[in-house]
């Protein structure tokens, strides 16, 4: 600012020509044009250039500050993130544990069930071995006994004849009396 005074005074020390007229020599009147350009141009600009640059550091503040904040809001929110995850990742575990657990104590009640299972038609078998082994000896008997006395009948009929009949019921009779005299 200062020199912008000082080349407006320097003005007052230049000798004048006398008169008002344009001075076409741009060697001399550029310096001076230029200096009162910017003399303006800072004076005035200056306002208007300090408050565009503190609305443009006010700017990128705020926006420092807001993406500070969306920074917080993000690494809050990713260690809770981390922290439900670390949390899902030990229920899962549990379950996997308990899981499995499970599985064996399933796996250990069905070996234990078809082992019961098993031994249960073992017992079935071996009782069924045992009905029907004694059916076919009751039946072989029966044969047997009726083959026997299919065979004692035929011997009978074929050795009896009618003298032999009368002397066995006689013999019988004989037999009932000497019963009977006893029982009285």
């Amino acid at each position: 600012m200062k020199n912008v005074t000082d080349s407006f005074v320097s003005l007052g020390h230049w000798p004048s020509a006398g008169s008002f007229g344009f001075n076409t020599d741009i060697f001399a009147t550029n310096p001076i044009n230029l200096s009162v350009v910017l003399g303006v141009l800072i004076f005035f600009g200056k306002g208007v250039l300090s408050d565009l640059l503190d609305n443009r550091k006010q700017k990128i503040l705020n926006t420092i500050r807001n993406s500070e904040e969306l920074l917080r809001g993000a690494v809050e929110q990713l260690e809770k993130a981390q922290a439900r995850l670390r949390k899902v990742e030990m229920e899962a575990d549990q379950f996997r544990v308990n899981g499995y657990s499970e599985i064996e104590r399933e796996k250990l009640n069905l070996i234990n069930s078809t082992y019961k299972i098993l031994e249960q038609l073992e017992n079935y078998k071996n009782e069924t071995i045992l009905f029907e082994q004694e059916r076919t000896i009751n039946q072989v008997r029966q044969q047997v006994f009726q083959q026997a006395l299919q065979g004692a009948l035929g011997i009978l009929n074929s050795c009896l004849n009618n003298e032999l009949h009368l002397r066995t019921i006689s013999a019988n009779i004989t037999m009932f009396g000497v019963m009977k005299e006893l029982t009285d």
